[in-house]
């Protein structure tokens, strides 16, 4: 790939450029924190259940993590091509590089993910699974592209369609971001029948039929390399990597410190696994030994440590970048940076492994999991069938049940496909909150006016 032609300040909706003290990647910054979307996150859930009496990491809390590490990554990783690509860089590509690089993945990390529902990923789940169970009804209502995108439902798909897409009676374009930072959050880039669990661009799907244009633009704007056009596939942009890197990075270590915080990780297996990561990658161990038994809270403990492992992953992410980069341009590197880090640092494998077992099956997880997946899917339940029924066929009950559905969501002129990503934008946009509360109304377990 061309290093002068994979970005580009180009915006979805043909929105014209202004002078401004901003560049356009800080705007996409800037832009994304003032959104209703980014908002939301703030009340969904990362992990552990919201909300508690200890604070965890919710949607919104990690997505600025991952932002101020992914800002670290694109400010070192702009400063090396800027230093070792002279020579290919136009004057323009020398600025971005050096002065952009960082704006560019702070913001494609604030948003990375506006497109997963509420309950974590088991809300994903619920939406894939309503298709999959009611495959009898629903199937033949859509083509065969369009019943992929509904049975391998996915939030970084869904990121595309909430950043990019026009609902009714709003603007074009969406939230206006630059073809830069959405191509950065393109960890998929193919359609959802190009799904390939063992090719790393093709384990999940990146957008859907009804922003396959959308997407196609942003592709030719930023050079994405094609592998087929039917189905489309597309390899990876080089920014992609450094997002997901620091999204990695993030949930690896903060859903330790957070179990821990919580007590279902001990002080001591917490310190140990952290002590060992921070022991493999740093040549003085007596000096972190040294200032760790000075700290005598143990939380506190803990964050030291967590800084610590979070540098030293950055660090290491940013080496393996550069080592590859070669690759990463070509489009042929397979593995994510930490796993192949991971493939090769027993410390970090230790991490992983323990946080499967402890952490990731612990059961107040499994039970926000179930809860979420039922919530998630009975509200699917009681719009969809509604939606997809002409007037005529309507019953009472069917009317009753539209009229909760908030207008930029109902697109009755549109196809059965348009008006089912209606229902799934108002399902999957709702928080935590607003979804158990709306679910327990419709189900008659609460009942009364509420202002």
């Amino acid at each position: 790939m061309n290093l002068n032609q994979i970005f580009t300040n180009q915006r979805t909706g043909n929105n014209p450029h202004t002078k401004a003290s901003r560049t356009d990647f800080q705007r996409d910054f800037d832009r994304i924190i003032f959104s209703s979307a980014f908002r939301r996150l703030q009340n969904k859930t990362q992990v552990f259940p919201l909300p508690g009496s200890v604070f965890v990491h919710n949607r919104l809390t990690h997505s600025l993590e991952v932002s101020s590490v992914g800002r670290s990554l694109g400010s070192v990783i702009g400063e090396f091509i800027h230093d070792n690509y002279q020579s290919d860089l136009t004057e323009d590509s020398k600025s971005f590089y050096l002065h952009n690089l960082g704006n560019v993945i702070a913001a494609a990390c604030l948003c990375h993910d506006v497109g997963n529902p509420a309950f974590g990923h088991s809300g994903e789940d619920a939406i894939a699974s309503y298709f999959d169970r009611n495959e009898n009804d629903l199937k033949p209502k859509f083509n065969e592209k369009e019943w992929a995108d509904l049975v391998n439902f996915e939030g970084n798909a869904n990121a595309i369609r909430v950043l990019a897409q026009q609902q009714q009676g709003k603007d074009a374009g969406g939230t206006q971001l630059t073809f830069a930072t959405l191509a950065s959050i393109a960890k998929y880039p193919c359609e959802a029948i190009a799904r390939d669990k063992k090719i790393i661009h093709r384990k999940k799907f990146g957008f859907f039929q009804n922003e396959k244009d959308i997407f196609l633009e942003i592709a030719k704007g930023t050079n994405l390399i094609s592998e087929s056009e039917e189905p489309h596939i597309f390899k990876r942009h080089p920014f992609v990597w450094m997002v997901e890197a620091a999204d990695d990075i993030c949930y690896n270590i903060i859903d330790m410190e957070d179990a821990h915080r919580l007590g279902i990780v001990s002080t001591a297996d917490c310190q140990n696994l952290f002590f060992e990561l921070v022991k493999s990658e740093t040549d003085d161990v007596d000096r972190v030994k040294r200032k760790l038994d000075s700290i005598g809270n143990d939380n506190e403990k803990i964050s030291y440590l967590r800084a610590k492992v979070i540098n030293a992953l950055i660090n290491k992410s940013i080496s393996m970048y550069k080592q590859n980069f070669d690759k990463i341009l070509e489009g042929n590197l397979d593995k994510a940076l930490l796993d192949m880090y991971k493939g090769e640092n027993k410390a970090l494998q230790d991490i992983a492994s323990f946080s499967v077992e402890k952490i990731y099956n612990h059961k107040a997880v499994v039970e926000i999991e179930n809860a979420g997946y039922n919530v998630m899917y009975e509200l699917l339940d009681h719009f969809i069938p509604s939606i997809l029924k002409s007037e005529e066929e309507r019953k009472s009950y069917d009317t009753k049940a539209l009229k909760l559905l908030p207008k930029q969501f109902v697109y009755e002129e549109g196809s059965d496909y348009q008006k089912t990503l209606g229902v799934i934008d108002f399902v999957s946009g709702m928080t935590d909150n607003y979804a158990t509360d709306l679910y327990r109304k419709i189900k008659g377990i609460d009942i009364g006016m509420t202002m």
